[in-house]
């Protein structure tokens, strides 16, 4: 990558960086060291304590610290990247600035550098004064045509900020930690949350381990997923940042009753789950390895699965008021991934 080595740092049993193994490589790369990219919180939904004296370890060997941005919902009014020992850090505008996430949201966001970088940021061939700190042996060169951005995306961001002001943002950080910690208490007695910090909290998400489930029953977070879509709820991030997990991030945009959906669905289907360990129901042909249950199951002449339509179709009472169909029923993600199917019309 632009002619370094990426050298890869472990991490401890709690998520957070191996400080030991950092400081052994720090020394041995001394003299190549160009920067270390780090995420805080970690992708791990975690604050790192020791993150300052991570980047005080990289500056001592000459490196400068690129603090990836994804995570600053938990950090807008809170913190600073700067104050807490970055040298450059890109903001994402999708999750913490109003953007959409995932499929259909554009990516962008802003790069923040200190003073000492800004002589090396980008100018502009035609828009003058794009760098007014740009060095007078040049810049880096131009790297986009529009040399702010995207006027239609970067809007949205701006009139988010405008309306929300200081005290709006800080405060949507703090319901974000909140609905993040919220949804970690409620379902800790019934899934272990994978990563923890200091007091037994978590930052603005929390990971739920689902490998134990996998190993005694064969359920897998596929099948937890796809259930999900008949209680009424798109999947969270799943086998990220650790496989077979899933990654709950509620932001502050989910109100109580919302959460309380959601946990109640997860609460529910861990007992259909048990249902499973326990021989109930059988291991392969049971509510959640037939997930997603699409409507036109209902227009077969005889229902022939092991289990009403019911449990299938409503399997919460609050559903019964309103009922998202899934478009379709369940479908190979693996062969549907290795295979190339043309949908234009002949």
């Amino acid at each position: 990558m632009t002619g370094l080595d990426i050298i890869t740092v472990k991490c401890d049993d709690n998520g957070n960086v191996d400080i030991e193994d950092i400081r052994s490589k720090a020394e041995q790369y001394s003299e190549r060291l160009s920067a270390l990219m780090i995420t805080y919180p970690s992708t791990h939904g975690v604050y790192e304590e020791a993150f300052r004296d991570i980047c005080d370890l990289i500056h001592a060997h000459g490196g400068q610290v690129y603090m990836d941005g994804a995570n600053f919902n938990a950090l807008v009014g809170v913190s600073r990247p700067g104050l807490i020992g970055a040298d450059v850090s890109h903001l994402n505008l999708h999750k913490t600035f109003a953007i959409p996430h995932g499929g259909g949201g554009p990516g962008a966001g802003p790069i923040g550098v200190k003073s000492h970088l800004s002589p090396f940021l980008p100018d502009h061939p035609v828009v003058k004064d794009v760098n007014p700190d740009a060095h007078k042996d040049g810049t880096i060169g131009t790297i986009a045509a529009a040399p702010w951005g995207s006027a239609s995306i970067l809007s949205i961001s701006w009139a988010y900020i405008a309306m929300m002001r200081d005290k709006g943002l800080k405060r949507a950080t703090m319901i974000a930690l909140l609905n993040a910690n919220y949804i970690c208490q409620r379902l800790k007695d019934h899934y272990p949350v994978l990563y923890k910090g200091k007091n037994d909290m978590v930052a603005h998400e929390c990971i739920i381990d689902l490998r134990d489930v996998k190993e005694s029953c064969g359920i897998t977070v596929d099948d937890i997923a796809k259930r999900l879509v008949d209680y009424g709820f798109h999947a969270p991030t799943m086998s990220f940042p650790v496989a077979d997990t899933l990654m709950i991030e509620p932001t502050e945009s989910e109100n109580k009753r919302e959460l309380d959906r959601f946990c109640d669905a997860m609460i529910a289907i861990r007992k259909e789950i048990e249902a499973v360990e326990s021989g109930a129901m059988d291991k392969d042909n049971n509510p959640l390895k037939n997930a997603p249950h699409a409507q036109y199951l209902l227009l077969k002449e005889t229902w022939d699965l092991p289990y009403s339509t019911e449990i299938a179709f409503f399997p919460m009472k609050d559903i019964n008021e309103d009922k998202y169909w899934p478009p379709v029923g369940r479908i190979d993600n693996f062969y549907g991934d290795k295979n190339l199917f043309c949908s234009c019309i002949t």
